[in-house]
């Protein structure tokens, strides 16, 4: 009976801790973002460093080495980014009216078509509802980007964003070896061995399936916007990135943008034929994700159902916003392994046998 109530406040004590953890993490959501950022990336660029350490560096130097690294491969591939991006949105705004025109006429050609088969079909009401619904979105499109521009919070979120993670990204990276060190000598040493055991599990699956994952949105949304560019698809380049960046959630990527993309390539092309190399792109683009970047990068070790993932990804989301969705995988991982090791300890107690 003692080990009975030991290990019931021991469990109570857990899920105390866990529960004001979680708290504490829904109260400072808003300011938590860009030092989750910074732990992940430390996380992310801690191997590099441990190379660079073991040809006799030290910890800072190798540190200061890899951060440069990054920023010398990232800084030149984001300002040309962002230069063919805005040279996209120039010409995509002054075409605004042309693909209304000819959208409009497309659609009225369908009308036309739809009006021959079914005769009581009545197309004014039809011709209104789109109209409506076109000035509704633009609308809607146009507030949602005064927001975004006009919101000081939002502002203060992008400032800190891009001040506060290098400098946590540094001091984590730097200080890596050491912070794990210090959890490791807090660790309760009854049950250290397990905590240790179930801390390697999850390291192996956020190393396979962050990184993996990483490399796969990376190529596929280089090759999606490559793809698109040379098509000819106005804003293909901002398209097929974001698909790519989306791809972290499954299929959301690749489907936001074929609607995207075709939703553009109906309104800019007057023929079939570019509007069918917009479809082929997002299909081989799928076609390599699903049989060799995804296998191949991620692999089908990492225990991490897609399903379990989408749900985590969505519950972050919407519980967090997007900070949530920075920390929906690790902490996916975390209650799988868990689980796991909680439904191995069941098959091992009386209850079961």
């Amino acid at each position: 009976m003692p080990l009975v109530r030991k290990s019931r406040n021991n469990v109570t004590t857990w899920l105390i801790i866990a529960a004001v953890f979680c708290a504490g993490v829904y109260v400072l959501r808003s300011v938590l973002m860009p030092f989750v950022a910074g732990i992940i990336i430390g996380y992310l660029l801690d191997p590099w460093a441990t190379k660079f350490q073991k040809t006799g560096m030290s910890r800072t130097w190798a540190t200061i080495t890899v951060i440069l690294l990054v920023i010398l491969i990232l800084v030149p591939g984001v300002l040309l980014l962002f230069g063919l991006i805005d040279e996209q949105l120039g010409r995509f705004i002054v075409a605004i009216p042309d693909y209304l025109g000819s959208f409009s006429n497309k659609i009225e050609g369908v009308l036309v078509r739809l009006q021959d088969e079914i005769p009581g079909l009545q197309p004014e009401k039809i011709r209104e509802y789109i109209r409506s619904n076109l000035a509704n979105g633009f609308k809607l499109l146009g507030n949602l980007l005064r927001g975004l521009i006009t919101s000081g919070f939002a502002l203060a979120n992008v400032v800190s964003l891009i001040l506060i993670t290098p400098i946590v990204a540094f001091y984590m990276l730097r200080d890596w070896d050491t912070f794990v060190a210090k959890v490791d000598d807090l660790l309760p040493q009854s049950s250290k061995k397990s905590i240790e055991q179930q801390a390697r599990e999850i390291d192996r699956i956020l190393a396979s399936f962050i990184r993996g994952q990483l490399s796969v949105c990376v190529i596929l949304g280089t090759f999606y916007a490559v793809g698109l560019y040379l098509v000819g698809l106005d804003l293909g380049i901002l398209v097929g990135f974001l698909a790519g960046i989306l791809s972290f959630i499954p299929y959301v990527g690749t489907i936001s943008g074929f609607i995207a993309g075709m939703a553009i390539a109906f309104a800019q092309f007057d023929t079939w034929v570019p509007i069918a190399q917009v479809v082929g792109v997002f299909l081989v683009g799928q076609f390599l994700e699903g049989n060799f970047l995804t296998p191949k990068l991620v692999g089908d070790s990492v225990g991490l159902h897609p399903v379990w993932v989408m749900f985590a990804l969505l519950a972050g989301g919407v519980l967090l916003g997007f900070l949530g969705l920075m920390i929906a995988v690790p902490v996916a991982a975390i209650i799988g392994v868990l689980v796991r090791h909680a439904i191995g300890n069941y098959k091992e107690s009386s209850l079961y046998k």
